[in-house]
């Protein structure tokens, strides 16, 4: 039986917003903002380096999500703290120490370490293993030459 011949359908258009559909996405941006000030600013300046990396490396996930949970995981100490006592007061004071700044931070660059260091480190690890099980092959390829002797294993190489 003859299949009939299928035509590809054609890709889809990426995911569009309609225009009611951003504007209430832009409004409820600006009620959110308003309604919780404190976190926002916290989260604006806490999530630079994700934004960063959204930005100038858009195709690279992988980046984006290692580099995007640490930067997260470093600022829900300050989050925490904006909870407990949501007020103006506390933003200033979290951002004016440079301590939080640095965990903030410093969580993400952990995060590019991360990125970048840990093939190099199952590569070494996998290698090691590898070498480690090539030794104990030889080391029973040499058990067996002493038990059957070393002209059978000659006459089976040739």
């Amino acid at each position: 039986m003859i299949k009939p011949i299928t035509r590809k359908q054609a890709e889809k258009p990426p995911f569009k917003l309609s225009l009611l559909q951003k504007i209430l996405l832009v409004l409820g941006l600006i009620i959110l903002m308003f309604t919780s000030l404190p976190m926002v600013v916290i989260l604006l300046i806490g999530l630079l380096p994700s934004l960063t990396i959204m930005l100038v490396d858009s195709k690279n996930t992988n980046k984006l999500i290692i580099v995007g949970c640490c930067n997260i995981a470093g600022m829900f100490i300050c989050l925490t703290s904006i909870l407990n006592q949501y007020n103006l007061n506390q933003q200033i004071s979290i951002l004016s120490n440079i301590f939080n700044i640095v965990i903030m931070l410093g969580a993400a660059a952990f995060g590019m370490i991360l990125y970048f260091e840990l093939p190099n480190i199952f590569s070494v690890i996998f290698k090691n293993s590898a070498h480690r099980r090539l030794r104990s092959i030889d080391n029973k390829l040499d058990k067996i030459a002493e038990d059957w002797g070393r002209d059978i294993i000659n006459e089976l190489n040739k």
